[in-house]
């Protein structure tokens, strides 16, 4: 099965990819066959990743995968949410979003530093599809008070996943993408399609 991945970012196409691995699916990169992004004009994470689905659908005629995440931090109401790629002001600027973050962060001590990823997958299997299968995953933790590990992408050196005490970016791969968010939903988008196991 060839299905476009309606992203372009290089974390989430590795993440998903190895979390696909012999199940069948051939995922294509949405910039691989010339599609820009769409707008994402959404007011919450399912939307947003409806809308990134059906544009990559409808241009390449492909089924679409598509996913919307973020991080949301307690104690900042929510907040990156739903904005965590443009957080600092240029979208996808992960260097800037984690600098933002800490100071938003200053003097929060660790215990009111909860915080979780939400990824909402999104399946379609044509641009008009009336009944998308839709997956959410949420991996709870806390924001670090300093970057830790190299690994990962995003907010990952950041995150200290519960239970754990090393950062998601000091996680071994292989790990991280059974513990984490986009994990979860995908284990689940996977349970719900007999045709991706």
């Amino acid at each position: 099965m060839r299905i476009v991945l309606a992203s372009g970012n290089a974390g989430k196409v590795v993440e998903l990819e190895h979390l696909l691995a012999g199940s069948g699916v051939e995922l294509v990169p949405q910039t691989a066959l010339g599609v820009d992004d769409a707008d994402e004009t959404g007011l919450t994470f399912v939307e947003n990743a409806l809308i990134k689905a059906r544009h990559a659908a409808r241009i390449t005629g492909l089924p679409a995968l598509a996913d919307d995440s973020g991080i949301c931090v307690d104690a900042l109401g929510g907040a990156p949410g739903l904005y965590a790629a443009r957080y600092a002001g240029t979208h996808g600027d992960n260097a800037a979003n984690r600098a933002k973050l800490l100071r938003e962060l200053a003097g929060v001590p660790a215990e009111r530093r909860q915080a979780y990823f939400i990824a909402v997958l999104v399946l379609l299997r044509h641009a008009d599809d009336p009944a998308p299968l839709i997956a959410e995953g949420r991996w709870h933790g806390r924001i670090l008070e300093a970057e830790r590990g190299t690994g990962g992408f995003g907010y990952d050196p950041l995150f200290l996943p519960e239970g754990h005490d090393i950062s998601a970016a000091e996680l071994e791969p292989a790990l991280k993408n059974r513990l984490s968010h986009r994990g979860q939903a995908l284990a689940t988008l996977k349970a719900r399609l007999p045709g991706i196991a």
